[in-house]
């Protein structure tokens, strides 16, 4: 989120990514978000991994308008990209590498919940409970 501020440059003020919506996957998950069948869940996960991909594109684009630089030496260019150019493209650029982060968090958070991340968790906390009981 931008507030104008008394310079009139927008400041953006979001500083840190929310986390996803409680999300259930049949008996799965948490109850009081979102709450998806498992047989259809694996179908949103892909729309998911699809916008991620939208979204790095994105990310590639931005890059450019944020590294954008004067055509010229003197003062008119310079003054361009200085209050308008340059803090927009970061701006943009800082806003879509947010999405991106949300969109790791939400596909994480529905594969928690449909069970596929969970069998792994278990797995680590089994190795980790074993690791030192054969030393003597």
């Amino acid at each position: 989120m931008t507030q104008p501020t008394s310079g009139n440059m927008p400041v953006d003020t979001l500083t840190s990514v929310p986390p996803p919506a409680p999300i259930q996957v049949g008996t799965n998950g948490s109850p009081g978000g979102y709450k998806f069948d498992p047989d259809q869940v694996q179908g949103v996960i892909n729309k998911w991994h699809q916008l991620l991909t939208d979204v790095e594109a994105d990310i590639t684009q931005a890059q450019t308008i944020a590294n954008v630089r004067p055509p010229g030496a003197e003062f008119a260019s310079g003054d361009f990209i200085k209050q308008g150019a340059g803090p927009s493209g970061d701006t943009l650029l800082q806003q879509h590498q947010r999405m991106r982060e949300y969109i790791h968090n939400y596909i994480n958070a529905l594969e928690q919940a449909s069970g596929k991340i969970a069998q792994t968790d278990d797995d680590a906390r089994q190795k980790a409970a074993q690791q030192g009981r054969d030393i003597t």
